[in-house]
């Protein structure tokens, strides 16, 4: 499903986070988790979708993206606990 989409990837619990935006969050999650693409999330293991949030369009999810990035790991923290409090690996939800 296509749908403009903020996330949080995770290494672990508390462990390593990634924040990124996609139009495509299915897809994306997926190359993150099986690392086929390299870069920040291949390296550091960030490989469960701990987090997500739907947008209209992609201007907001791309100004949501640069909210949270902006924040601190705190904040990053509370979001995840808030939602998804046991760290699911929420990738499976999307199919």
């Amino acid at each position: 499903m296509k749908q403009p989409a903020v996330y949080i990837m995770a290494s672990r619990r508390n462990g390593t986070l990634y924040t990124g935006v996609t139009s495509h969050l299915a897809q994306r999650a997926w190359q993150h988790r099986e690392g086929v693409l390299p870069g920040f999330t291949r390296r550091y293991g960030c490989t469960l979708l701990v987090w997500y949030e739907f947008h209209v369009g992609m201007t907001e999810a791309i100004a949501r993206e640069k909210q949270i990035k902006a924040g601190s790991r705190a904040r990053k923290l509370a979001l995840i606990e808030a939602a998804n409090p046991q760290w699911r690996d929420l990738y499976d939800q999307l199919a």
